[in-house]
Formats: structure tokens, sequence, C-alpha cells
């Protein structure tokens, strides 16, 4: 045979040999692939989708800040909140401080008047009776309000009838009074100069569905 031929037959021999061996290593590709991502390398985030994730239906922190979570108590705040979209936990809570102050003071200054909106008419009737027996008696309060140091959520309560809710707090507050004689001046009672801790448990109530955001206090204890 020619020395030629069997020169090529030889380099055939080798080329085959080569290409199943690379098809062996490498393996084959069918079709349209993606140009593989480098591990080292990581892919960017979709703009598209947020860092995190909102879960849809958790608990209403504006309600879990006060209460516990699935307690009657958050039941109830929840529908009031579901009645009137505009009301908020927190926002009550923090009218109730001033609320507070406002109607302990006025009550100590015997300033029926001023509080007369945002009680209802026993207690109203309540006050007034104290704010006269001391009128009768020749006596006058001196106080001063050193702040709130405590208020919590006792019970809430909604009446699906009537659409009335219902919030009762318990207050720990902070201040001075001195019972006088009104004519002398003579104290009778307490100490100007002395911090007196004070507890009460008012409740609060509302109809959901009236236009007026304003609560009034229903009923007084300690």
């Amino acid at each position: 045979m020619d020395p030629a031929v069997i020169q090529l037959l030889v380099l055939a021999g080798i080329a085959v040999f080569l290409i199943l061996r690379l098809r062996s290593v490498l393996g084959t590709r069918d079709g349209f692939e993606k140009t593989p991502v480098s591990r080292d390398a990581p892919s960017a985030p979709s703009a598209r989708k947020p860092a995190f994730e909102v879960i849809e239906g958790g608990p209403d922190t504006d309600i879990t800040d006060h209460v516990p979570e699935g307690s009657d108590n958050a039941k109830a705040l929840a529908r009031m909140k579901a009645v009137d979209p505009e009301f908020g936990v927190s926002d009550f809570m923090q009218g109730a401080r001033g609320a507070y102050e406002m109607i302990l003071m006025a009550f100590e200054s015997a300033d029926m008047e001023s509080i007369l909106p945002f009680l209802s008419r026993d207690v109203f009737n309540s006050f007034d009776e104290v704010v006269q027996m001391r009128e009768r008696e020749g006596l006058v309060v001196e106080a001063s309000f050193v702040g709130l140091r405590e208020i919590e959520i006792v019970e809430a309560t909604f009446d699906e009838t009537t659409k009335e809710g219902e919030i009762t707090l318990r207050f720990v507050g902070e201040l001075t009074q001195a019972v006088r004689k009104s004519e002398s001046g003579e104290l009778v009672e307490g100490d100007p100069n002395a911090i007196k801790r004070q507890k009460d448990v008012w409740t609060f109530a509302r109809d959901m569905t009236s236009d007026s955001p304003n609560w009034k206090l229903v009923a007084t204890g300690d």
C-alpha cells in the first residue's frame, strides 16, 4: 500500500479518537442554551421585588401594642376600627392622657363647666356633688398635676346593636394636693409640697358611627 495512503488513514483514526474523547468530556448541546452564570458573581435582585416580603393579614400593631393579640379586648378594638376606619387605638390613648389631666384638674379646681361636654350626665352629677359639698363646707383645693406614670387598657367592649365602643383605662398619676379653708387658708388636708400618687380606673364610651371623634367619660373607679 502506498505510504501516503497509510499516513492518511492513521491521521483519520487519530482525528476520530480525539472527537470521541472531547464529546465524552464536554458533553453536547442541543438547541439554544443560555450562557451559564458564573458562581463567583451573584445575580442582582430584581427591581420589581422588594428586599422583604409584606405578609398580608398580619397582626394590627396599633392594637397589639396595647392589648394581647387574639384577646377579647383585641377583638373589640378591631370591631371598633372596622366600623370607624378613622379610629386608632394609639391616637385614643394619647387623647386619653390629655383628657385625664384636664378632667382631674378641672374637678379639683371646681371648674365643672369646662369639662361638661366630656362627661356623661351620671359622672357629671357625681363630680358636681363633691364640688358642691366642698363649697358648703367652705373648702378649696389647691392641686398641680405632676405627670402620668402609667396608662393601660383594662377592658374594651363593643356593642354590635348600638355600635357603641367602651374602653376602660387604668391611670396612675402624680399630683400635689392641699385642701384649705376658703376664708382663713388653714390647711385641712394634704401637703402642697408633697407629690401624691393617684390611681383611677375610668371608662370612656363613644358611638363609633358618630361624626364626632370625642369620647365621654361614663364611669369612674379606683
